[in-house]
């Protein structure tokens, strides 16, 4: 995969912490699924090791063609933590007859290091994977009442799909 270097625009508004810090989107290694557990539970206020540990098993080392599980890394110093952002996808087919797509499963990005474009070239990124996977149709599944991921997805041009969500409570 092709890394992709970035620094703040010119025109950001400033702040301290992120003056001086560049980021690049990798592939995720074992080195950074502690950053990745550390900013879930900051954002969260979940802390959740094992899941995510399993989540680096699973789309961080198998299937790679297929599943992705990428972080915005710092490059150089700066003061803040290495991982500024993660995303993890897969391309699914064929439930309830859709055709092959790439499915965003999570996106996270660092608190402080929000409206940078950390959020966009993440997405950018797993969008060009899943083209080399093959496909050319990317979904998510985001909460009714979570306005930060509706207005992120939003303004990355997705929008409702021909599928709706259903659920039921087994007691």
């Amino acid at each position: 995969m092709r890394k992709r270097r970035h620094s703040p625009p010119p025109d950001s508004p400033p702040e301290a912490a992120l003056q001086g810090d560049s980021w690049q989107v990798v592939r995720i290694r074992a080195g950074d699924v502690a950053d990745v557990i550390r900013l879930d539970h900051r954002v969260t206020g979940l802390a959740k090791p094992d899941y995510w540990r399993d989540m680096f098993e699973r789309y961080g080392r198998r299937r790679l063609g297929e599943r992705m599980f990428l972080v915005a890394k710092t490059v150089g110093p700066g003061t803040l933590p290495d991982v500024l952002g993660f995303i993890v996808g897969e391309v699914r087919a064929w439930e309830f007859g859709s055709a092959p797509c790439g499915w965003v499963l999570a996106l996270s990005v660092e608190p402080q290091a929000r409206l940078r474009g950390i959020g966009k070239a993440l997405l950018g990124a797993l969008a060009a994977e899943f083209k080399k996977a093959g496909v050319n149709k990317m979904r998510t599944m985001v909460a009714r009442d979570n306005q930060l991921h509706l207005l992120f997805f939003r303004s990355e041009e997705m929008m409702a799909g021909p599928y709706i969500e259903l659920e039921k409570e087994l007691d």
